[in-house]
């Protein structure tokens, strides 16, 4: 068998694992942005003063943000499950040394700490969890497009063949659902009027780097005969045409019912789709081609995956469509941002229990079809993990009331004073104090090229898999390339953040 053939095999035939056991890795990146918030308040509590140095900033970033996750993904997969309660139970470890050491300075009782954080004003202009959530989205698919190929990787973590839930087939959605979250639709000023197709103008404009990179993989992928997994997306397909495709139909069907109707869309077409493939022969012809037998005989019946699942994607896009103009509502108060997770909590358990259902009337999640179980299952875990940095945000800002002048980069800015008694300790800043204090962020720099960290991340995936003969690597050599790998994928970004330039020109 040849290495491409034992590549393949390496990441074919899968089934996925527990849904509880993506939930508790999806708890992983909360704790570890929360930690090093609170790491940050500490620092400045100490010493006076933000960690002003770059590198310190980016070496504190990588390794707390970063390096968590790899080693979870990892070597430390067989305890997962231990993981989010030691990182909770450091975090409390530090607050609890935080606000130890500022209670006598502020002499405030703690219940009336709670009624003053309560009633702080947040910048209702910017939302950090929205760019925390896309960001790591594409941090966790970039440490997992490279970490699949080598053996300490669970292969329950891997892209189910037919039917299961991955860890990656959760990453395909999760990215449908970020870039829904920023589409053109969400981010129009509602009091502006303008004309009904020009979102679909923008995004015709706006997706051709896609479409240019799908071709760029397509080419090079056959050109160096580099695996691939067809039962994926076909055989000329690839997840980059599916997401250009996915932005423009919805982008028109957008254009054509009004977007504050999204949902409803979003349900006709996932529940239709759904229809057909229970109904019909459509779900036969798309596990196992015209003849039966798996042909891939045409570009319809080679690309069939690809095709068809543009349906449960684009009802994914639509749902999220919602999702973000529900976000974007003015909440100026902390007390409006935690009735707004009481809303994600219930529509958690709503989508939670979809799944459930679905999948004992007609099927089990299957992100190779992108049905409708598998639609309600990406909405669920995102609207999860989207709750857990809303709520990890909140926790800073508290947190960043007791310690006065402090600043966490990526966390909501407190615009006014909490009361006009102003509480000793507990001053706000202004709201333009936080530009001025910029601090240097991982976060911030790989949001600022998200495209080409992706990119990158996909490219450098290649070459190491051309290089390394990554089936048959020992443990440390494979921590030992996954942390170079993602090191330097953020060092670029972090570079490039600091001279301030973005590669967008479209």
């Amino acid at each position: 068998m040849s290495q491409k053939q034992l590549k393949e095999a390496f990441i074919s035939n899968l089934n996925g694992t527990s849904l509880l056991e993506i939930s508790a890795g999806l708890s992983l990146p909360p704790l570890c942005l929360l930690c090093r918030g609170l790491l940050l308040i500490l620092h400045y509590l100490h010493h006076g003063k933000t960690v002003s140095s770059r590198t310190y900033s980016l070496l504190l970033d990588f390794l707390v943000l970063v390096s968590p996750l790899v080693f979870s993904c990892t070597v430390l997969s067989p305890i997962i499950f231990f993981i989010p309660v030691i990182l909770a139970a450091f975090c409390a470890a530090i607050f609890s040394k935080i606000y130890s050491q500022t209670k006598w300075k502020a002499r405030v009782p703690l219940g009336q700490i709670v009624k003053e954080f309560q009633k702080a004003r947040l910048d209702p202009e910017c939302i950090p969890a929205i760019t925390v959530f896309r960001v790591y989205v594409n941090v966790l698919t970039s440490i997992s497009i490279l970490a699949v190929d080598f053996p300490q990787y669970p292969r329950r973590y891997a892209k189910a063949e037919t039917y299961g839930t991955g860890a990656m087939d959760l990453g395909v959605g999760a990215f449908i659902f970020g870039n829904a979250l920023v589409c053109p639709e969400v981010r129009q000023k509602p009091h502006r009027t303008q004309p009904r197709f020009s979102s679909l103008a923008r995004q015709v404009f706006s997706v051709w780097p896609l479409i240019a990179l799908g071709v760029g993989r397509l080419l090079s992928v056959k050109s160096i005969e580099y695996h691939e997994h067809t039962s994926e997306y076909g055989v000329h397909w690839n997840f980059f045409f599916t997401l250009a495709l996915v932005r423009l139909a919805a982008s028109l069907l957008l254009a054509i019912f009004p977007k504050h109707k999204a949902w409803l869309v979003a349900l006709a077409v996932a529940v239709l789709y759904q229809l057909l493939l229970s109904t019909t022969s459509l779900k036969m012809f798309i596990l196992h081609g015209s003849d039966g037998r798996g042909s891939r005989l045409g570009f319809l019946d080679a690309n069939r995956e690809g095709l068809f699942s543009l349906f449960g994607y684009l009802a994914i896009y639509l749902a999220s469509v919602q999702v973000g103009l529900w976000l974007l509502q003015r909440r100026s108060s902390v007390r409006g941002w935690l009735e707004a997770l009481g809303g994600l909590a219930l529509a958690v358990l709503g989508l939670w229990a979809l799944p459930q259902l679905c999948q004992a009337g007609t099927e089990p999640v299957s992100r190779r079809m992108a049905n409708l179980p598998f639609c309600t299952w990406v909405l669920a875990q995102c609207l999860l993990l989207l709750g857990f940095f809303v709520l990890t945000d909140l926790s800073l800002v508290f947190t960043k009331l007791l310690v006065k002048g402090c600043s966490v980069p990526c966390c909501w800015k407190v615009v006014q004073p909490p009361d006009s008694r102003k509480t000793p300790g507990m001053e706000a800043e202004p709201v333009g104090r936080q530009d001025k204090l910029s601090q240097p962020c991982l976060i911030s720099a790989i949001n600022k090229n998200q495209l080409l960290f992706f990119l990158l991340a996909n490219v450098m995936t290649g070459a190491v898999n051309i290089l390394i003969d990554t089936i048959h690597s020992k443990a440390a050599f494979t921590l030992c390339i996954l942390h170079v790998y993602m090191f330097f994928n953020c060092l670029i970004m972090y570079i490039l953040h600091a001279r301030n330039i973005v590669l967008k020109f479209w």
